[in-house]
């Protein structure tokens, strides 16, 4: 995607993808809620239905998808060399840090699961939870992505740590489900709002021949981030509850707030 989109049009068109990949995220969980509402919560059964759009994904892929003619013959080398890592510099290194440390104010979403149940909702409809966050993260995307071809990164990324802050505060006032309704709605905007510009942020600061590394090293940092976020969540809530969990999330928010401010200040004192 970032070789064939204009640089001018880079968050949008990382927007628009974030957006399409999330509508299924939403239709899902809500297909998955009639069936279980349906079939008497067999979740069996469910998990069987889940195999069907999981093949149609494998036939599309075998018969559909054609890797493009390339002009000249190229030699493949290891990307994962000492010289080709140095050619990934500062700039770079510091989007995967501020990634990690957003990921590690973001936990994993069946935290939101969790504290839905708390509240009583009956199990066949705690999917909509995911239905709610993977509807607001669509219906985002695209929009904020957009905005980002036009407006400072670190605005945007400083506004979307507002908003997983502010989710995070209403997530741990109180379990009452329309209040964590309104959590999770904020999460999924928050989700909309970086996620996309992450992605066209790491296409604008690593060569064009090693993009694969560049995403790779970057989803393997957040992939770990989220991990030891996730850990460190759940010896929280069993510890010291729901509500401190994400006063936890909230201050790890806070401090990548602190954290991009302080990289900007630098950058505009050069």
């Amino acid at each position: 995607m970032a070789d064939i989109t204009p640089p001018h049009l880079r968050g949008a068109a990382f927007g628009l993808r974030q957006s399409l990949d999330t509508a299924g995220a939403f239709i899902g969980p809500l297909v998955a809620v009639g069936l279980m509402l349906l079939w008497a919560n067999d979740f069996r059964a469910v998990f069987w239905v889940a195999v069907i759009p999981g093949l149609m994904a494998v036939v599309l892929l075998v018969f559909g998808v054609r890797e493009p003619v390339r002009r000249q013959i190229e030699t493949r080398v290891n990307p994962i060399r000492r010289d080709n890592l140095r050619r990934l510099d500062s700039t770079y290194w510091w989007v995967v840090g501020i990634g990690s440390v957003f990921t590690l104010a973001r936990f994993s979403e069946a935290f939101l699961v969790l504290r839905a149940q708390q509240g009583g909702m009956p199990i066949a409809l705690v999917p909509l939870v995911m239905v709610a966050m993977n509807l607001a993260y669509a219906v985002s995307a695209y929009p904020f992505g957009k905005l980002s071809d036009t407006m400072s990164h670190t605005k945007l990324l400083l506004s979307g740590l507002i908003v997983l802050i502010a989710a995070d505060v209403v997530l741990a006032i109180d379990n009452h489900w329309g209040i964590v309704l309104g959590g999770v709605v904020l999460w999924g905007v928050h989700m909309g709002m970086t996620q996309g510009l992450l992605a066209a942020m790491i296409a604008g600061v690593s060569p064009a021949d090693l993009r694969g590394t560049a995403y790779g090293f970057f989803n393997l940092a957040c992939g770990l981030a989220l991990l030891l976020a996730s850990v460190l969540a759940g010896i929280v809530w069993e510890q010291f509850g729901a509500p401190f969990t994400f006063y936890v999330g909230a201050t790890f928010g806070a401090c990548a707030i602190a954290l991009v401010a302080f990289k900007d200040g630098q950058s505009s004192s050069v």
